[in-house]
């Protein structure tokens, strides 16, 4: 059984070495654009009377002139994530010369 595990382990050892570490087209940016506008988000009522805290995790897309095309919610309570994105709908970067994509995390404490 130990020989059957080494040989597995030694055989993979190679192609976990030289795999790549990501995949470039899919790396998010890191967020080298700065935020001009920022606007906090309102805290659901809801939210507060069910005691509901936590982080929000947003891919937001933002177009060259700094306006934001899309937001995509990547985790968190869905009652919070409408909030975060009602607020960056309205948030703003510096312009660049292409779209980037921005990831994005509020926190959410009463």
């Amino acid at each position: 059984m130990k020989n059957r595990i080494a040989v597995v382990l030694f055989a993979l050892l190679p192609i976990l070495m030289f795999a790549p570490k990501h995949a470039p087209a899919q790396e998010p940016s890191t967020g080298a654009r700065k935020v001009v506008t920022r606007v906090t988000p309102q805290y659901p009522n809801i939210a507060r009377r069910m005691s509901i805290q936590g982080n929000v995790r947003v891919d937001v897309l933002v177009a060259p002139n700094g306006a934001v095309r899309a937001v995509e919610v990547k985790g968190g309570h869905p009652v919070l994530a409408d909030a975060a994105q009602n607020a960056l709908r309205q948030w703003k970067w510096e312009p660049a010369a292409h779209e980037t994509h921005e990831t994005i995390e509020l926190k959410f404490n009463p």
